[in-house]
């Protein structure tokens, strides 16, 4: 589902009513615990939280005039998804993350790869997202980020 705006301010302000709040409150948190260099900006046609091309001039290899995204959110037509790219890159944060979900949430993980489901708006586990997003530097992002895209070496056949 598109978001309904072309700026930050313009999709949390058009919200469906019932997702108004627990949308808005999940930017707050997202934002108030973002580390240093990112920033919360439109991505992909919805919103994000990004490294601005200031930080990491080369953008996103898939499209380099994006910047470099790295979480977002987004309301779709039964859920309110969180992306974040470090729970899919890596492992033990993402083993870390699902330990942690079930003494946030009474909701049952809904989980994608870099995708978190949250039907339940009263059950979206705020202060653990707010956990999240301080594990990753925007540092650390970039250095994860370009590790990933150097090409694997060759091992050989027996």
């Amino acid at each position: 589902m598109k978001a309904n705006g072309k700026t930050v301010d313009e999709i949390l302000n058009n919200l469906p009513a019932d997702r108004a709040e627990p949308f808005n409150r999940l930017h707050e948190v997202i934002v108030k615990n973002l580390p240093k260099g990112f920033e919360a900006a439109i991505s992909y046609g919805g919103l994000g939280y990004i490294v601005p091309h200031s930080v990491y001039p080369d953008g996103y290899h898939c499209k380099p005039s994006e910047p470099l995204p790295f979480a977002g959110i987004a309301s779709q037509k039964g859920s309110i998804n969180f992306y974040h790219m470090g729970i899919y890159s890596d492992p033990k944060l993402l083993e870390w993350f699902v330990t942690e979900y079930p003494k946030h949430s009474k909701q049952k993980l809904d989980m994608g790869k870099s995708c978190v489901r949250f039907k339940k708006f009263d059950e979206i586990p705020y202060a653990l997202i707010g956990e999240l997003m301080k594990k990753i530097s925007v540092e650390d992002w970039i250095e994860k980020y370009e590790a990933e895209r150097k090409p694997k070496p060759k091992t050989a056949i027996k």
